[in-house]
């Protein structure tokens, strides 16, 4: 854990804690290269001006990112968190000086298992923006995993569905991916996806009533990438779906930047 490149006190952290202000990005970190590293250092700039209304540096976020992977060449997830330490409940409007905090942990299996969600009401605060005010959606997932679930998806207040938790939801439908349209986090696999697919993008609004005539399910997540999904509530699919290993492969062959 290091903060702007250097061990933070117990003052600066606690600003997490006790104020929870700030965003971030993770991201997938293999032998110093990561997929989308321009587009995670896009994301980390525009909330950053979004919630602080100042510019950041990510020339120096990747500095600081590269310091901290100190020449790791095994699979690494990475965050990195933009705070301010000096902002407190009091002074949260003031002039803000974003801090890098890049803290890492051991990547999990290559080969994550399916996934059974719990549909749940609920919509993150300012879903376009990755912040750090997780509670509602933690409590959701908290909530779907003591009823025997691996995870939550999200339905807005009209019935339509958005996200999961930390990851946002594609379909295979007639052949082809089709993705919800709402309002969510454009996360940064589903993003490369769209790009790599040689296809129109289909978005449409999707309520529950609409799964039983997908043929499969998955999640994007920069962290593990595409995830096959077993089951929402009562409707279940194959896990194993020609689109779903062509899929893999499409986002394995992406080529990785280096940090």
């Amino acid at each position: 854990m290091e903060l702007n490149g250097a061990t933070p006190t117990l003052d600066q952290m606690s600003a997490l804690a006790l104020t929870n202000y700030g965003h971030f990005t993770s991201m997938l970190v293999e032998n110093g290269r990561v997929r989308g590293l321009s587009l995670h250092m896009q994301r980390l700039a525009k909330d950053c001006r979004f919630l602080f209304d100042t510019d950041l540096d990510t020339d120096r976020v990747c500095a600081c990112v590269h310091q901290a992977l100190a020449d790791r060449r095994e699979a690494i997830v990475v965050r990195v968190t933009v705070y301010d330490p000096a902002l407190n409940l009091g002074t949260v409007g003031a002039d803000a000086d974003p801090h890098i905090l890049v803290t890492t942990r051991d990547a999990g299996a290559a080969s994550p298992s399916p996934l059974r969600l719990q549909a749940a009401a609920y919509q993150r605060e300012i879903p376009a923006v990755k912040h750090i005010g997780l509670f509602g959606a933690l409590q959701r997932r908290r909530a779907a995993q003591r009823e025997g679930f691996d995870d939550v998806l999200f339905l807005n207040p009209d019935g339509t569905i958005s996200e999961l938790a930390t990851s946002n939801i594609g379909f295979i439908r007639d052949g082809q991916v089709v993705w919800p349209r709402s309002e969510w986090l454009s996360g940064v696999t589903m993003t490369l996806i769209n790009q790599a697919l040689d296809e129109p993008i289909t978005a449409k609004p999707l309520t529950l009533s609409d799964l039983p005539g997908m043929e499969a399910a998955f999640a994007t997540n920069a962290a593990t990438g595409i995830r096959p999904i077993a089951s929402v509530d009562g409707t279940s699919w194959p896990t194993e779906h020609t689109i779903l290993r062509e899929l893999r492969e499409l986002y394995g062959n992406i080529p990785a930047e280096p940090v």
